[in-house]
């Protein structure tokens, strides 16, 4: 995500993140949800939550489930929390920090019930291609942390990196293609994030996958 001034993002208001934005270094084990959260409901993470947009109508429409949005643009991180804490969301935390750790060595297996990727960057130059979140290693690191059942959902606009995520997919164990599920509430949204409603009003084609973890 792009980065930017936290107090910008707030029209001059000063922000407050509250108990919602976490310290990285309350994160230098496999992380405990039970104790993040202060109960054993089912916990979601959203990959690159922006300004929250997706998170706050999601966690407001299911207060019985947690989640947890991981953001690396820290003013976007700050902003998002900000959200939160004012829409008075107890079923939501932030981290400012890289996705790709997290899910390489600080979840536990079976821990998540879903894994939203919505527009990630799809860093088009050739030489970048690496840097591209959903490469093989992380589809397996999301498929260990997800229980059984457990979903792994992607959305893109980018066509030629929705067909090396197609091309991952197809090669990795473990997985059942299922429908895309529909996250977002407003008639005509499939998730309901600001890059959704900027592309829709550009005219933009999306690309989705769906996976459920089987084994």
């Amino acid at each position: 995500m792009r980065s930017g001034s936290p107090k910008h993002l707030g029209h001059g208001r000063e922000l407050e993140t509250g108990q919602i934005l976490l310290d990285e270094e309350s994160v230098s084990g496999v992380m405990d949800f039970a104790a993040m959260f202060g109960n054993a409901a089912p916990v979601e993470i959203e990959i690159g939550t922006g300004k929250g947009t997706f998170l706050l109508a999601r966690a407001a429409a299911n207060p019985h489930l947690n989640f947890l949005g991981i953001e690396w643009a820290r003013a976007y991180a700050i902003y998002a929390a900000d959200r939160f804490r004012r829409a008075g969301l107890a079923n939501v935390r932030m981290l400012r920090t890289d996705a790709g750790e997290i899910f390489r060595t600080h979840l536990a297996p079976q821990s998540l019930w879903r894994v939203h990727v919505y527009f990630p960057d799809p860093w088009p130059k050739a030489r970048h291609h690496r840097r591209r979140l959903v490469q093989p290693p992380f589809v397996e690191h999301a498929r260990r942390a997800l229980k059984l059942g457990g979903q792994l959902i992607i959305v893109t606009d980018h066509r030629g990196y929705f067909e090396q995520i197609q091309s991952v997919l197809a090669h990795a164990a473990g997985w059942a293609r299922v429908p895309m599920p529909r996250m977002a509430d407003t008639s005509g949204e499939l998730v309901g994030t600001n890059f959704e409603r900027k592309y829709i009003a550009q005219g933009r084609p999306f690309y989705s996958a769906a996976r459920m973890r089987i084994t």
